[in-house]
């Protein structure tokens, strides 16, 4: 399992959310220098949030160009991707693939429309989970789907990977829950990434379990709860 350090970028800084909510924002520096520490500690992928962009507030386009300029790993990125036109432009300034959330069960044409054009391997559909039922629009409005639902119709639209994220637990360091992400996984034939709740090396070894493909860390790294290395070794 790929253990995936995660650098959400919020008014140009990098900081973590609790829940997604703005409020409890925890903020930690510079995006590029956040970035290159986790890559000097070992990390072989990155994963990378505007998350202005996300929440329709702004836009940090700019600043994810620098980080990705400044770093020799792989990356995901997307906050707030919702045409072509913005998936097209970070892949092209080096994203290795892109995620695309609200857009993705709003605009099913771009999906397919992305996947055609850029292969599936570079198109990434995020599974955002609040009590069960799929989210969008930065977390804020639930949808008619179950996770379940919405990582089944994803798998069908083409695209080559799923990231689950667990909102209920996302920056709160609670703990990872299992058996959600196992039942995503199980549910579909696609890599499928985890994210949110991690809080001890034993959540890493849980989510390895379920089979999750890779695992995004955020606060837990950021607030040194783990390292890197360790997170690392348990996904081996």
């Amino acid at each position: 399992m790929l253990v995936i350090p995660s650098v959400d970028i919020r008014k140009g800084r990098c900081v973590q959310l609790v829940g997604g909510r703005p409020e409890g924002e925890r903020v930690y520096g510079s995006p590029v220098e956040m970035a290159q520490r986790w890559v000097a500690e070992g990390a072989r992928y990155l994963h990378i949030i505007d998350l202005d962009a996300a929440m329709g507030t702004g836009d940090n386009f700019n600043v994810v160009a620098e980080v990705l300029a400044n770093v020799h790993v792989g990356a995901q990125v997307g906050g707030g991707v919702r045409n072509l036109e913005r998936a097209c432009e970070l892949l092209g300034i080096g994203a290795e693939r892109v995620i695309l959330s609200t857009a993705a069960i709003e605009k099913p044409e771009l999906v397919r429309e992305l996947v055609e054009l850029a292969g599936s391997a570079r198109v990434m559909a995020a599974v955002d989970a609040k009590a069960g039922r799929a989210v969008i629009r930065g977390w804020t409005t639930p949808t008619r789907l179950t996770a379940v639902e919405a990582a089944r119709e994803f798998e069908r639209m083409g695209v080559g990977s799923l990231l689950f994220t667990n909102v209920d637990v996302e920056g709160r360091m609670a703990g990872v829950d299992a058996d959600a992400i196992r039942q995503v996984v199980e549910a579909v034939g696609i890599p499928v990434f985890a994210a949110g709740g991690v809080a001890t090396l034993e959540d890493v070894r849980r989510a390895k379990e379920a089979g999750a493909a890779g695992l995004v860390i955020g606060m837990a790294l950021y607030e040194g709860r783990l390292s890197l290395k360790q997170a690392m070794e348990v996904a081996e």
